[in-house]
This record gives C-alpha cells, structure tokens and sequence, in this order.
C-alpha cells in the first residue's frame, strides 16, 4: 500500500474493512452509505469480469467491488473532475490503479463510452430525485448526487446499453417510487428485468430502497428476492446487514 498521498484539509482517508482497502472522503459533504455496501453486494461479479460502475462519486462501489469479487477491471464514470482526482488517489493509496481506475467524463457522451469498450457487469447508483423535486443547485455537489441534475434515468439506461457485453447484467440501487420508471426505461431499452430486492429499514416499515437486476437482450422472466431489513425493533442491526458489513461473529 502506497502512503505517499496527500490529504488535501477538507478529506479524511477511511477504512472500509475490506482487504486492507482505505477509501479518501471529504470530511464534509457526500459521504457513501448504505446503498453502496447494498450494491456491491447484490451485484454478481466473478474474477473474470470486466466491470463498470456509472455515477460513482468517491468509487465506493468500484472498490467495494474489488475487495470482494477481484474482477479483472473496474472503471468508475464520474462527471465531477474533483471526485474523480480524489478516487484516484484512493487507487493509488490501494496500490490498485492498473486495476481500479477513474473516468472524468459525462455518461451521455456515447462517442467516450465507445472508447471503453464493452463489460460483463455494469453497477450504478444514480441520482434517485426528479430534478424538478426540491430546490436545486446546480454546483451543489450533494444536489448532483441526489437529483437528476446531470442525468436522468433514461440516460443511465441509454449508457448501460451501449456498455454492456450481449446477456451483460447490471445492478442498481434505487428507491422504490421510481420502480416503475426503472421497469419501463430497462425494457425500452432492451434490458430485462431480472431479480428485484426490497429494503426496509425494519419489519414494520414499508421498503426505502430497491436493488434491481437486469440483463442486455435477456429473456422475459422476473424473480423476487426475500426483503432485507436493516435495523431490528430493538434498533441494532439485522444478522443479514451485519453478515453483508462482514461483521458477524
């Protein structure tokens, strides 16, 4: 592991519990949670694999990616020049960058993406707000991360499209509300639903969060998975989170 990297005032550098792997963050502003640990761990990923990971901000997915599956490359595409500076740094402190690398560049520029070639696994999670929900503003880095402020949903799918490898599969992580948009965009263009994932924060409450499978060109066949629930009633966390943190006994 490389320590020669600086930490600019504002970032602190954390470990994420995972094959010795650190992650650089700001101290405040976006900061990654639990649907990044969701998704990685959703997703099916083998050592072969290429995989890309779309809106990926710090590169919390690409390295959780990493430390768990040690697929043959990950590149993350991220539209803001600084998150991308700070995750390369991440990759450099990991003495990962042949194989965890970084993309400054907007995901609706189809002739960039054509340079990248095709992947077997393709994970995003994308901005889940409608830009026109909340006040919005447009250099806000948590606005660009929540809102559809850069892209939209169609714009994901149109990406995943051109990124994935024929019967490639991509894992998103959402909130449900917007399942039916997600069920229409996949289908419109020609990404089959595959393997859908409710998430509660406990058995009481209704489900905040969607994990959603698709495949390119797949077959018409949709299978539910059991819901997760991340708290219990008494507030501590379920077995089922703990075993996905990597922090049963």
């Amino acid at each position: 592991m490389s320590k020669n990297i600086n930490l600019l005032e504002d970032e602190s550098i954390d470990d994420l519990q995972l094959d010795n792997l650190y992650l650089i963050q700001k101290k405040q502003g976006f900061r990654f949670g639990v649907d990044a640990v969701l998704l990685s761990n959703f997703a099916n990923i083998k050592n072969k694999h290429r995989v890309v990971d779309l809106c990926t901000g710090t590169g919390i997915v690409p390295f959780l990616v990493y430390g768990k599956y040690k697929p043959k490359e990950v590149i993350g595409i991220e539209i803001q020049e600084d998150m991308v500076e700070m995750a390369n740094r991440s990759s450099q402190y990991n003495d990962v960058e042949d194989i965890v690398k970084f993309r400054n560049a907007d995901l609706k520029n189809i002739d960039f993406l054509k340079t990248l070639g095709t992947f077997d696994v393709l994970t995003v999670n994308p901005p889940y707000k409608l830009n026109n929900s909340g006040i919005l503003n447009p250099n806000d880095k948590l606005a660009i991360a929540r809102h559809e402020v850069m892209c939209n949903l169609e714009d994901v799918m149109i990406a995943a499209r051109r990124l994935l490898k024929d019967n490639g599969r991509m894992y998103m992580v959402h909130r449900p509300e917007r399942l039916i948009d997600i069920f229409e965009l996949m289908r419109k263009h020609k990404i089959e639903p595959k393997r859908v994932q409710m998430i509660q924060p406990n058995v009481k409450k209704a489900p905040n969060i969607v994990l959603v499978e698709g495949q390119r060109d797949g077959g018409a066949y949709l299978k539910w998975e059991a819901p997760l629930h991340i708290y219990n009633e008494d507030g501590t966390y379920t077995k089922e989170l703990n075993e996905i943190y990597g922090r049963e006994e």
